[in-house]
């Protein structure tokens, strides 16, 4: 759920009702592939429910990552126009939200606050990753949000507990808006 921190917390209530209106609900049975490595990607993804698994099909099918439900996928992509550069796959029945590549880009041209919200949001999200994997590239492994904010160990940084409850509760109130349906 650690993405859905980052993107659904800076984003508005009225952002979040337009991902709930203009996203699609789709099922992914067990073993469908839903991103393929060096292909395009139409949509941007939340998983709402279910487990996938991140696999580099150039190292042999290595296992990257499990995500599940709060987190994104696709990003990385909509960001710089790349195809993915790992394949995801279900490892369970799920459901996710896609939104449609040229309906968000659209959006995000024809509503400046909105687009500065969003990319905000991808810019922390992808901020926090490479922290992460510095982190794991010096041995330590051990990168946590905010960890390299100035805090003391212990210490919650106020800014970063509001988004993620406020985030928390967006997640929740999309997957009770979809389920619904």
């Amino acid at each position: 759920m650690r993405n859905s921190l980052f993107i659904l917390g800076p984003l508005s209530d009225d952002d979040i009702e337009w991902l709930i209106t203009y996203g699609e609900k789709q099922a992914v049975s067990r073993g469908s592939v839903l991103i393929r490595q060096g292909q395009p990607v139409e949509d941007l993804y939340l998983i709402l429910t279910g487990l996938f698994r991140v696999t580099d099909d150039r190292g042999g099918g290595q296992e990257l990552a499990r995500l599940g439900s709060g987190e994104f996928l696709g990003e990385m992509s909509f960001v710089d126009a790349n195809p993915p550069s790992a394949t995801v796959t279900a490892v369970e029945d799920g459901l996710v939200l896609a939104l449609p590549r040229t309906l968000l880009r659209q959006h995000l041209e024809q509503n400046t606050a909105f687009a500065a919200r969003f990319y905000y949001a991808l810019a922390v999200l992808l901020s926090d990753r490479l922290r992460a994997t510095e982190s794991r590239m010096r041995g330590s492994g051990d990168y946590k949000l905010g960890t390299d904010s100035g805090l003391e160990e212990g210490e919650l940084d106020m800014n970063v507990l509001d988004s993620i409850h406020l985030a928390g509760a967006r997640f929740k109130h999309i997957v009770d808006r979809l389920m619904q349906t």
